[in-house]
């Protein structure tokens, strides 16, 4: 463990806390420090009228994947999803539905899952964020998003009924 208090920049060490077991704990706060991570949220993006699922590509990648986005100090999930569809794409969701979450590993991020269900898709107004993106219907985006992905586990989730 080499981490530092995010109030004072002491080296933090390892002390037991009973139940929790060893966590950092900085000995000039005498506070115990629990590991922090970024919250994020992916949106499956539906068009109500049609039932087509909008995929996006992003940062030159010619893959495939969700509309994403962080959350905000403060902000709550559902709140995120909503902005960052706005912001990225120009729509507006009419309505939002958690589906689930996981743990991205390489970001240090927890990745909130949701649908988003569009009423508007003539909206569409794509951000400088995305490259290019893609109505499909729900078996072709299964067979269009990056394989093996986050974003994958989510839409095939979804489309499974898993939720």
């Amino acid at each position: 463990m080499s981490s530092y208090c995010t109030e004072c920049g002491t080296l933090l060490v390892e002390k037991e806390l009973e139940g929790e077991g060893l966590v950092p704990y900085c000995e000039k706060c005498g506070q115990y420090r629990f590991p922090l991570y970024n919250v994020a949220v992916s949106m499956i993006v539906i068009d109500e009228s049609t039932g087509k699922i909008l995929l996006i590509q992003q940062y030159g990648r010619p893959v495939y994947i969700l509309v994403a986005g962080y959350v905000n100090r403060g902000e709550r999930i559902e709140d995120a999803a909503v902005r960052e569809i706005k912001e990225e794409t120009g729509m507006t969701a009419s309505r939002v539905h958690f589906n689930r979450t996981s743990f991205f590993e390489k970001s240090n991020t927890l990745m909130c899952n949701f649908t988003a269900f569009v009423k508007d898709a003539s909206e569409l107004n794509p951000n400088k964020e995305i490259d290019s993106y893609k109505w499909f219907a729900p078996d072709e985006a299964r067979k269009n998003i990056l394989p093996d992905s986050l974003a994958s586990k989510f839409l095939n989730a979804y489309l499974d009924g898993l939720r």
